[in-house]
């Protein structure tokens, strides 16, 4: 990854983000970062420098981070585009903030063949709740 995008990575988990390794850790499938607030996670997914998604989805009893069934918002594009769209939306509860309710395109879901080995890192200044 470019040196931006590592310095936004690194902000954000700074800043609360949990991090989830797909696969091995030396050499991920793919990495995803998820920030948790009282009614919606944002979640980003990492597949290469030019392949990422965002998105920001409801969560509730049986909601996978992974493989939201509903989101109100998501992009795709480059990493670095990504990672800033993501951290531009407004909080949940904003005037501005995503309310739509949107049925996901299949990028804004991690493939369960790719989540048989992964490494969650929660983020020790965050409570964690469990996916």
């Amino acid at each position: 990854m470019s040196s931006e995008v590592d310095a936004q990575l690194d902000e954000m988990r700074k800043n609360g983000w949990e991090s989830y390794v797909f696969g091995p850790r030396d050499d991920p499938n793919a990495v995803g970062l998820a920030y948790r607030w009282k009614t919606c996670a944002d979640v980003l997914v990492l597949h290469a420098e030019d392949d990422a998604t965002a998105y920001r989805m409801p969560l509730g009893q049986d909601a996978d981070l992974f493989a939201p069934r509903i989101v109100s918002w998501h992009y795709h594009a480059p990493a670095e585009w990504t990672i800033r769209a993501l951290l531009s939306l407004p909080r949940p509860g904003a005037p501005d903030a995503p309310l739509a309710m949107l049925t996901p395109p299949p990028d804004c879901a991690v493939p369960a063949q790719l989540r048989r080995t992964m490494t969650i890192r929660p983020n020790p200044r965050r409570a964690h709740v469990s996916t």
